[in-house]
């Protein structure tokens, strides 16, 4: 039945669609369905516990911090009424159909009380041309770590500089000019930090909420530190080991022009990646856009910021789309894009992450340069790293 029902559904499909929501729905209950078989062999639960831990497991993989909180609850409701049932005389449910059912039924309740989709599938296996968005460069190996760009190098063909001087992660800023936003009006030290980023060194203190340090303990411990990439520190105590910034260049052999610009924060005592970040810019109808590209295995999770001014001087980098509407023709390409990079043709498949959001904010507060870099999951804020900005101490003559 479940193959028939994907079959169908597949042939249903339109190009540059995922599969139909009723498909998705019987494919994870089915998928969870030996999960309950198994539960019910090993430690024998009840319909509550066992409806409990699937809608906890459905929650979860929700992401979603209001479906977390309703997946056990209402798992717990749809293992009450099984019980329920057995009390008035009914056979007993076996617990293959009481994990099954309780996805099911919490998958379709989920889509009509959350009907904006978390994820939208963009392209399915088109030139990187077609999409000037995404950061089209992958991680050919299981860990990015901070020798990532030259591993890109040797790729690419092109020239090599390790700690490249004097150089930004931006060439101009007037590459970003466009509706909303003049580079004229921001402050001359904000800009040179971004044309010159490596005349400056960062203190970061992260300020975690603490509904999401169990999850991001997990994460980090599990797949961050691992592949060397997104390590974001718990807390100030580690930023005191000192953060190393650096750019790392690639430029043509048959022009001297940068063109691969990869920002890498470290930690100062071991050079642990904490982010690997490849910064383009880009101009689409009338406008300028920062693309930031994190290379993960196969692939990359790209953040394409829109700039905006900051009242006295500073530059705002938002990947919330301009709330002026915008035509099919036109839209606007703020967001966040994880892709998959064929490793053959190149060719790329990209799916649109909604909910997730970030802001980053450049000013001068103080005669002091600050940036407030703040992360949001479906607008709940979850992290804000604050950055203190100092120039580096010239080096010594000769």
């Amino acid at each position: 039945m479940l193959g028939a029902a994907d079959a169908l559904a597949r042939a249903r499909r339109r190009p540059n669609e995922i599969p139909a929501l009723w498909a998705r729905i019987a494919t994870s209950s089915a998928l969870v369905a030996p999960l309950g078989w198994a539960a019910g062999r090993l430690a024998e639960p009840g319909p509550v516990a066992l409806g409990a831990a699937t809608g906890t497991l459905a929650g979860l993989l929700g992401v979603r911090p209001v479906k977390v909180a309703l997946g056990p609850v209402f798992g717990a409701g749809i293992g009450a009424g099984f019980a329920a049932a057995a009390a008035a005389g009914a056979r007993p449910a076996r617990p293959a159909l009481v994990a099954a059912a309780t996805m099911a039924a919490y998958r379709t309740a989920s889509a009509a009380l959350f009907p904006d989709p978390q994820v939208s599938l963009l392209a399915e296996r088109v030139a990187p041309g077609e999409l000037p968005f995404v950061v089209p460069h992958e991680s050919r190996s299981r860990r990015v770590g901070t020798g990532y760009v030259r591993e890109l190098a040797e790729r690419l063909g092109g020239h090599y500089t390790p700690d490249a001087p004097d150089v930004g992660i931006v060439a101009s800023l007037d590459d970003l000019a466009g509706p909303g936003f003049d580079p004229g009006t921001v402050d001359d030290l904000v800009r040179e930090f971004y044309e010159h980023t490596t005349r400056f060194a960062l203190d970061i203190v992260p300020e975690w909420r603490l509904w999401v340090r169990p999850g991001y303990l997990l994460y980090r411990t599990a797949l961050a530190r691992p592949l060397g990439q997104a390590n974001v520190p718990m807390n100030q105590r580690e930023t005191q080991r000192g953060i190393r910034s650096r750019i790392d260049t690639i430029t043509p052999p048959e022009d001297a022009t940068v063109a691969v610009r990869g920002w890498i924060r470290s930690f100062a005592d071991t050079d642990e990646a904490i982010y690997v970040g490849i910064y383009t810019t880009y101009r689409h109808a009338g406008r300028g856009y920062v693309s930031v590209g994190f290379p993960v295995p196969s692939g990359s999770f790209t953040a394409t910021l829109l700039p905006r001014p900051r009242p006295g001087g500073g530059l705002v980098l938002t990947s919330r789309p301009d709330p002026e509407p915008r035509s099919a023709q036109q839209p606007d390409h703020a967001g966040h894009y994880l892709t998959y990079v064929d490793p053959d043709g190149g060719e790329l498949t990209a799916v649109e992450v909604r909910g997730f959001a970030e802001r980053l904010d450049v000013y001068q507060e103080d005669g002091v340069l600050r940036a407030d870099h703040a992360f949001s999951l479906f607008g709940l804020p979850f992290l804000v790293l604050r950055y203190c900005i100092s120039r580096k101490a010239a080096p010594p003559p000769g």
